[in-house]
């Protein structure tokens, strides 16, 4: 019933224990006395730090990567078991001899998916020699950004003639003031949803020719795997022969109409007079129908409207939009995109290699690999090619093999969530103590 010398019964030690891990010192005092047990919040602790750490199974395929104890000053490691998706230790810093340390102590791991730091790679080399190395692919592609907008910043005049030519060309571009009522506003005629829908079908066929499977092109279409499936299953795209009702806009047509003509271009004040006379939508409903119209006769806005110039973006951002898929850019940026690239051959060039590279690593296409960096020798991504060279082996790995470091950064929030509810009392035994149970 209880140990001797000691003031509290089993049962109650294990209720104040599994308090004082699931919420901390203070917090699981408070609850404990609400619950008619009280206890000390500093009795709590030592409870968390006289039970025993569980011996886990020798883990196989491992993650590691970096957290903050303070930002910018201070740092920790996380081991996390990638096959069961937990964490199994935490080390006090991310120097390449601690992980060494801690590989030699777990002889058994085979697979380590890291980060593109060097100490992580230098200390699983010195730990583990025969283990191979996953370079996390995220980080991959964050580097080659990172690259991108160095080299773009170089381009800042060019950047900015390419935002002035796209804007100039998106307020010359006509678009119809087309009525609502063929189909809700601020969507495509139904013609092209129909020719959207049927170019993702014949893609998807034809990527399940090639043997992908569906996960990947549910993947790649930015769809849901239930309704790729669906398609290849059935092996015709299915038909919609839904009967559209319309907007509730259609019905205060004419007053808008008038409204606008008059000069009136203020959608809350448009919305306010419509729901006098009956309408029962939202707000952003009529705001929609004023952006389409507004877009379409930029000409007709009043002295103190006028449309707002398309900035240039910075550096960061360019790069996203030279190598972003073209179906999520809209009009202008893909009108900054062609300027940017005409102006200048040479950006181009290294665009493509940019793109070849992004389109490598989402898709895993190991073998191309050493090619691009044959082809990317002599260009302005040299530098990073050769980053990529020093760690061959890990970036090979990483376009072959499934495992990366996505589940590691899950467990790093669940971490910081604990560490912050300490409310400065989380010593790294402690921290590392209830980190562990709660895994």
């Amino acid at each position: 019933m209880a140990e001797p010398r000691r003031r509290r019964t089993r049962r109650l030690a294990d209720i104040q224990r599994a308090l004082a891990h699931g919420m901390g010192g203070e917090p699981g005092s408070r609850l404990a006395t609400r619950l008619a047990m009280p206890v000390s919040g500093d009795t709590l602790l030592r409870l968390i730090r006289a039970t025993p750490i569980e011996r886990e199974p020798p883990p196989r395929i491992i993650g590691i990567d970096d957290w903050a104890w303070r930002r910018g000053r201070r740092w920790g490691t996380i081991v996390v078991d990638l096959e069961r998706n937990r964490p199994i230790d935490l080390l006090p810093d991310r120097e390449a001899e601690t992980v060494a340390a801690w590989l030699r102590g777990h002889p058994g791991v085979e697979i380590v998916a890291r980060d593109r730091a060097g100490a992580y790679a230098d200390g699983i080399r010195a730990g583990a020699p025969d283990a191979t190395q996953v370079a996390d692919r995220w980080h991959l592609l964050r580097n080659l950004g990172d690259a991108l907008a160095d080299i773009l910043a170089r381009h800042h005049r060019d950047l900015r003639a390419a935002a002035k030519a796209a804007d100039q060309a998106s307020a010359k571009v006509p678009l119809p003031l087309a009525e609502p009522s063929g189909s809700p506003l601020g969507e495509p005629p139904r013609q092209d949803r129909h020719a959207g829908r049927r170019a993702r079908f014949d893609e998807a066929v034809a990527l399940h020719e090639q043997g992908w499977p569906v996960k990947r092109i549910a993947r790649k279409l930015g769809m849901d795997p239930k309704t790729v499936r669906g398609w290849l299953r059935s092996g015709q795209l299915p038909t919609w022969t839904q009967r559209s009702r319309g907007s509730a806009v259609d019905r205060h047509a004419e007053h808008l109409r008038r409204r606008w003509d008059e000069g009136c271009r203020n959608a809350a004040q448009l919305w306010r007079e419509i729901r006098e006379r009956g309408f029962r939508g939202r707000q952003r409903t009529v705001q929609r129908w004023v952006v389409r119209w507004r877009n379409a006769d930029p000409a007709s806005l009043p002295s103190g409207c006028a449309r707002a110039a398309w900035k240039a973006p910075g550096k960061r951002r360019a790069a996203w939009l030279v190598v972003a898929e073209a179906d999520v850019l809209d009009a202008t940026e893909h009108r900054f995109v062609e300027a940017l690239l005409a102006a200048s051959p040479d950006l181009a060039g290294v665009v493509e290699l940019a793109r070849r590279f992004r389109a490598m690593v989402r898709d895993r296409h190991a073998a191309a690999l050493e090619p691009w960096l044959a082809a990317a020798k002599g260009t302005a991504l040299a530098g990073f090619a050769a980053g990529l060279a020093r760690d061959l082996a890990a970036v090979r790995a990483a376009l072959s093999l499934p495992w990366s470091t996505g589940p590691v950064e899950g467990q790093i929030s669940h971490l910081k969530t604990i560490k912050r509810s300490m409310a400065g009392r989380a010593g790294f035994d402690l921290l590392r103590r209830r980190v562990l149970e709660a895994a």
